[in-house]
């Protein structure tokens, strides 16, 4: 059996109108959300799908030089396809080359007529638990309403992205103990704090609003500092205010050795789609059993991604790969976010959370199916998905999946084509 043909394919599920989100110091608006999902077919005409990070890099690379190594190649080796890749085009491909992995580890699964957890070394946890994750800049009030409403669904804990400001930051942790009462846990996603500009929180800052919250049942406070100094990470881990995560905006490997074996970090997080694949994400999870740090799993693409992280995180013990992240979108209940239908339309059959726990797809490959009709539905909207804008200094960045760049202002991100659903 041949690998005959592969595609990556570019998606986008545009927002019924812009979505604007104040917070400290500006306001980010939101105009779509893009997806990307790898095809893989044989010669006999078996398919194999894999996730991939949205961007438009990502599918020229993966239908440019990526396919040219894979096609002509037998079903059964994802692993020697890594290494030739990695091979031939470095760390700088991990994100594309895992997301081709992936889509040939379902192919494998589907031709042997086993799940991809029997390759990946057999499945530890019977059942994937997650946390309810939405909360995007609102006030606290809001927050601590829509934190009440997606934690009926029985998770143990709830992520948002705080960034009103220090006092409201702390106000709105205070409000949401209030509204989930004493047993859910709450995650604070602060990669905000370090971006508002001339309002950016400091160490000093970042250290005080820790220790505010510090007595509230935080589970973790996420990327409360720049990424890159590991330093200030070590430091703040060490006086033990409340768990820090990280690990997003690592690209390989050594990122994660550095970030975890630094003493950064007591969560290390990561996904398939931007971290190399299910090969890539073993790595991650090895480190983090033989250093004793948990992980739990940065998850905000379609269910496809969902299922995927799944899949690979089952094949630890839950002592490492501890949670996954869920995101709860508002065309599932108004009461949160915004709404993203992509993201279940185009794997309709993807398991969802019982009481907190996902359960595990008992299919060939990845267990579940990808509806390619969505492709029609919804088209790939070039540009970018949403704007950051800055009061001081004066600044919009204009955000896609392949970079964050400053943004003109000429005009091009407002008139963004949207699409009634």
């Amino acid at each position: 059996m041949e690998i005959t043909d592969l595609q990556a394919v570019l998606l986008s599920s545009p927002m019924p109108a812009p979505v604007e989100l104040p917070f400290h110091g500006g306001k980010r608006t939101v105009f779509k959300r893009d997806a990307l999902f790898v095809k893989a077919t044989t010669d006999n005409g078996l398919v194999g799908y894999g996730p991939g990070a949205a961007s438009e890099e990502m599918a020229r690379l993966i239908n440019g030089d990526l396919r040219e190594i894979l096609l002509g190649r037998g079903v059964g080796d994802p692993a020697g396809f890594v290494a030739e890749a990695r091979d031939i085009l470095g760390n700088q491909a991990l994100a594309a080359i895992g997301a081709v992995e992936i889509a040939l580890y379902d192919l494998w699964g589907r031709a042997e007529g086993c799940s991809v957890t029997d390759f990946l070394g057999g499945r530890k946890q019977d059942t994937v638990r997650c946390y309810g994750s939405a909360g995007m800049y609102q006030t606290a009030e809001e927050y601590a309403a829509e934190a009440a409403a997606v934690c009926e669904g029985g998770y143990e804990a709830y992520k948002y992205r705080p960034a009103l400001g220090p006092e409201e930051d702390v106000r709105t942790v205070q409000l949401m103990r209030e509204a989930l009462g004493p047993e859910v846990g709450i995650c604070m996603d602060a990669h905000a704090w370090w971006r508002m500009g001339d309002l950016s929180y400091g160490a000093e800052t970042t250290e005080g609003v820790a220790l505010a919250v510090s007595d509230l049942g935080v589970t973790w406070l996420e990327e409360p500092l720049p990424v890159e100094d590991r330093e200030s990470y070590a430091a703040l881990r060490a006086k033990r205010i409340v768990p820090i995560a990280a690990g997003e905006h690592e690209h390989d490997g050594e990122g994660f050795h550095q970030l975890i074996e630094g003493g950064c970090v007591d969560f290390a997080q990561a996904d398939v789609s931007h971290h190399g694949g299910f090969s890539g994400i073993a790595e991650i999870l090895r480190i983090c059993e033989r250093e004793q740090v948990a992980f739990a799993f940065h998850n905000w693409g379609t269910a496809l991604e969902t299922v995927t992280d799944a899949l690979v995180g089952a094949c630890f013990p839950r002592a490492t790969a501890a949670w996954l992240e869920y995101p709860e979108y508002a065309h599932r209940d108004p009461r949160v976010m915004y709404p993203y239908p992509l993201s279940d339309e185009l794997v309709p059959d993807a398991p969802k959370p019982v009481n907190g726990e996902l359960p595990l797809p008992d299919g060939p490959g990845l267990g579940v199916k990808v509806d390619e009709r969505m492709i029609d539905k919804y088209p790939y909207l070039p540009g970018p998905w949403s704007i950051f804008e800055l009061e001081s200094p004066p600044t919009k960045l204009a955000l896609s999946g392949d970079h964050a760049l400053p943004w003109a202002g000429d005009g091009q991100v407002d008139e963004l084509p949207t699409r009634s659903r």
